[in-house]
């Protein structure tokens, strides 16, 4: 058996992808199946050491990014796509998986293109409300579609909807669940004060770093904060709140991180009692982890999908949306005093999280990939 990968160049399109794998695995060895031959096709490999872990062979394709904005390198990168789906039909041809996994994002383009061509099969996944532009086109020919969020099947076309399966959004399982126990003395925080965790994605987000630090001599007068930055915007955040808690009795309430590993997140999701994040795939995270949320999206012009993800959520009672355009520091700290003062508000978000959460989303894309691939052998 050959699997084929090929996602984005995010987070959000490579740990999906390691999830699935990590089901594919277990679903091979309990069935005592032959283990598949996997492979990770895209511009780049996100991280190669999760990928050597799971024995995911990476070959590089090039692609280009067409922005929604004008750019002369909009006119350079239809070029590296070219030269993208020329690399990915010889890599594609040389391999020929049984199937192809498409995640979504530029990045997949030309694999699905090589798919297209020498008539692979192909599974989609999509992680939000609204298609990709990839997606959306890669859903005219794909055999099986898996969605998110209801809302998505709307978007592919009408004689594909008897192929949708609403699946949810695969989360590695190593970060699934939180690490109650222990959890404050690994991060350093008081016991019986109520902790919020800001996650920024992986990149960060200055909008939301911003908004924290402006409030920030406020929140940990009353709260302690777990703060994942992003690595480019750590130092600066740091420095400057170490300025503005330089007199501060509570400055030991502020836990600013670049990156969490997985104990780190597990940790700090046991020890939060609010998330507030970014409206991508962190939102079935959250969702697992049966959390009281603060959603602030990315704003529709930069990212089509981040706004219709976080009201969809918010629409099952987990989250209250506040849009960047919004956000500001008295805003930010009303919403969170509404959650963190009302412990009946509380329970409510928590429960509309747990019924929300998908936890067997991994597991059910990686049955249907195997059941493709045994009904076509």
């Amino acid at each position: 058996m050959k699997i084929v990968f090929t996602g984005g160049v995010t987070g959000g399109h490579f740990y999906p992808i390691i999830s699935i794998v990590e089901e594919m695995r277990n679903i091979t060895r309990e069935n005592k199946l032959i283990d598949p031959e996997i492979y990770f096709l895209a511009p780049t490999p996100y991280n190669k050491g999760i990928l050597f872990d799971n024995g995911i062979i990476y070959k590089k394709v090039f692609a280009g990014k067409i922005r929604r904005y004008a750019s002369i390198l909009n006119f350079f990168d239809l070029f590296k796509t070219a030269i993208g789906i020329l690399k990915a039909l010889w890599t594609v041809f040389w391999i020929y998986p049984d199937v192809i996994v498409g995640k979504g994002g530029y990045g997949s383009f030309p694999v699905l293109v090589a798919a297209k061509i020498l008539h692979i099969p192909v599974i989609i996944h999509e992680s939000d409300s609204k298609p990709g532009k990839v997606n959306a086109w890669a859903g005219k020919f794909a055999k099986k579609i898996a969605i998110s969020y209801p809302e998505a099947a709307q978007y592919f076309p009408k004689n594909k909807q008897d192929v949708i399966a609403l699946t949810g959004c695969p989360v590695r399982t190593e970060i699934q669940v939180p690490a109650k126990e222990g959890a404050h003395e690994f991060l350093g925080l008081e016991p019986d004060l109520p902790t919020i965790l800001i996650l920024g994605g992986s990149q960060g987000s200055m909008a939301i770093n911003n908004a924290v630090l402006d409030t920030l001599e406020q929140l940990v007068s009353r709260y302690q904060i777990i703060h994942q930055t992003g690595k480019n915007n750590f130092k600066e955040v740091k420095d400057t709140a170490d300025l503005m808690l330089d007199t501060s009795f509570y400055k030991n309430r502020y836990k600013p991180f670049d990156y969490m590993n997985d104990l780190a997140i597990r940790m700090s999701a046991g020890a939060a009692d609010l998330v507030i994040s970014r409206a991508g795939s962190s939102i079935f995270e959250i969702a697992l982890w049966g959390k009281p949320s603060i959603i602030i999206p990315i704003p529709e012009d930069v990212s089509h999908d981040q706004r219709t993800n976080a009201f969809n959520y918010a629409r099952s009672g987990a989250a209250e949306v506040i849009e960047e355009n919004n956000l500001s520091p008295e805003i930010l700290l009303n919403e969170i005093e509404i959650i963190l003062t009302d412990s009946k508000y509380i329970q409510e978000m928590s429960d509309a999280a747990k019924e929300f959460a998908m936890p067997e989303a991994a597991r059910l894309i990686a049955e249907e990939v195997l059941e493709m691939i045994i009904s076509h052998e």
